[in-house]
């Protein structure tokens, strides 16, 4: 049997990256999935494939009230909601000196804000059936700092804690909440950094263990994991999956004596 069969989940930011890959993962597991995202994408449906209820909605979630009303829609289509998954999110900052007032408040409002209007959107669903699971995508730069992240480390960095108290919250009632800090992925949003910056892209390679990015299909597995009763009794962690980049330093040593 399919590991999500009959259930119903919500991803935000499904049209692109690691969201579009969670959605296609989930649906190959057998949910019904609906996406949303702040883009149209008309290939979206078969891209995911799956059952035909599928279907992508145009979104900004920083919009509570049409958050709310497409989780009051799928509620009403189908009697509950049993997975969301917060993959909305922008990259963008610098160091404060250099960031104003209004570019702060993009990021934060859109990372931060959007993953708790989204939760909001649903937690009385999830209350009421006694069970659901809460993914929220964070980053490894929500708990370690990095040069010139203030606005994205910190918003990423109150995901995580707002996870752990969603987990703290509802526990009780059946709904588990975890967050994933995903390392350097392959997707839109990191590539237009990385063409920006190659110079960074080679530093970053140099730091990730493993030698190379992560690829979203495989932020996706993390994702099925958590949705999935196979992680039943996990609740209020922080799952980083980042090839080891926030493992420890490197200096070169092994390859000094040549072990490698």
């Amino acid at each position: 049997m399919a590991r999500l069969q009959n259930k119903v989940a919500l991803i935000t930011g499904a049209a692109s990256g690691i969201g579009l890959a969670c959605a296609q993962r989930y649906a190959s597991e057998g949910a019904v999935v609906i996406g949303t995202d702040i883009q149209d994408r008309e290939d979206w449906c078969s891209l995911v494939g799956g059952d035909p209820e599928n279907a992508l909605y145009k979104l900004d979630v920083t919009d509570g009230a049409a958050q709310k009303a497409i989780a009051d829609d799928l509620i009403t289509r189908f009697g509950r909601i049993d997975i969301l998954l917060t993959a909305a999110g922008v990259g963008a900052g610098g160091p404060i000196n250099l960031l104003d007032e209004d570019a702060w408040d993009r990021v934060v409002d859109i990372n931060l804000k959007g993953t708790f209007l989204s939760i909001k959107a649903v937690i009385d669903q999830m209350m009421a059936q006694r069970s659901g699971s809460i993914i929220t995508i964070a980053s490894v730069e929500g708990i370690n700092g990095t040069e010139g992240g203030s606005a994205y480390n910190a918003s990423k960095g109150g995901v995580v804690l707002l996870s752990k108290n969603v987990a703290i919250d509802y526990g009780r009632l059946g709904i588990r909440c975890n967050a994933i800090c995903p390392g350097f992925i392959e997707t839109p949003m990191l590539e237009s950094v990385m063409d920006a910056m190659p110079e960074f892209r080679a530093d970053i390679g140099k730091q990730v263990k493993l030698g190379r990015f992560g690829r979203p299909g495989e932020i996706a597995s993390a994702a099925l994991f958590l949705a999935s009763e196979d992680s039943s009794y996990v609740t209020g962690h922080s799952l980083v999956v980042d090839g080891g980049y926030t493992a420890g330093h490197s200096h070169g040593i092994v390859e000094m004596l040549g072990l490698v």
